[in-house]
């Protein structure tokens, strides 16, 4: 039986902002889904860039997972 190691994420450990693969991942929904929610409002993006990237904020994530972001 193969032993699947999951790094554990540290919340201290995320930086500010985050890409659109690193939220799916954090709250297991797929990219697409991501972007989606952003449309909505639902989970407003911070456009960066020139390639107009979607970037998140911590707080907002961490809003949705129903935590609150210590100050």
């Amino acid at each position: 039986m193969d032993q699947i190691n999951k790094k554990r994420i540290r919340l201290e450990d995320l930086p500010d902002l985050l890409t659109v693969r690193e939220v799916s991942e954090l709250l297991r929904v797929s990219p697409l889904t991501i972007k989606r929610w952003g449309k909505r409002g639902k989970l407003p993006a911070i456009r960066i860039n020139s390639r107009g990237d979607r970037r998140y904020k911590k707080e907002a994530v961490l809003w949705l997972l129903g935590m609150q972001a210590k100050e």
